[in-house]
């Protein structure tokens, strides 16, 4: 703290000595040494509040810091969501547009005897397709080992439940 020496503290411990006397030299001394004391305790507290508000300005720096990046964060989301909003709404009214002016009249002059008749065109191709297989000889692919055996090879297929009508 001081640049003192050894020799220039016996000087000043000789003056005092002078000075104030022997008797009351050690009172004196103690006195001196709780101020020293307390000087130095009061230059650390400075010391600590200091640094506390270095550290708590830098804290308020960086605070301010992410508050700026979350604002330009939340603007560029908002950008970027009426964007996307913008071209849903762009592409929901070509849609409708495209929906409204799309309206068959196939399908609504279509007649019941019409779909009827479209209807039992593929039951028989269907029928003809399975008479086909069973001609041909199909037979079901081969049993692999690594296949679970549920025992269902030799059972006769289960009645459909009949509806009750409640």
């Amino acid at each position: 703290m001081f640049d003192i020496g050894f020799t220039e503290l016996m000087i000043i411990a000789i003056v005092g000595l002078v000075v104030i006397g022997p008797e009351r030299l050690p009172k004196v001394a103690r006195t001196v040494g709780h101020m020293l004391g307390r000087l130095q305790r009061y230059v650390g507290d400075v010391k600590s509040d200091i640094q506390r508000e270095m550290h708590l300005e830098d804290l308020k720096k960086l605070q301010k810091e992410m508050t700026d990046s979350a604002r330009d964060l939340e603007s560029g989301l908002r950008g970027q969501a009426a964007a996307v909003q913008a071209d849903l709404d762009s592409t929901a009214k070509s849609v409708n547009s495209a929906v409204a002016g799309e309206t068959t009249p196939k399908a609504i002059d279509m007649t019941a005897a019409d779909a009827e008749a479209a209807l039992k065109d593929a039951e028989r191709a269907i029928a003809q397709t399975v008479a086909d297989d069973i001609a041909a000889g199909h037979t079901p692919p081969p049993r692999d080992d690594n296949q679970m055996a549920l025992g269902l090879d030799n059972a006769a297929p289960a009645d459909a439940p009949k509806e009750s009508k409640a």
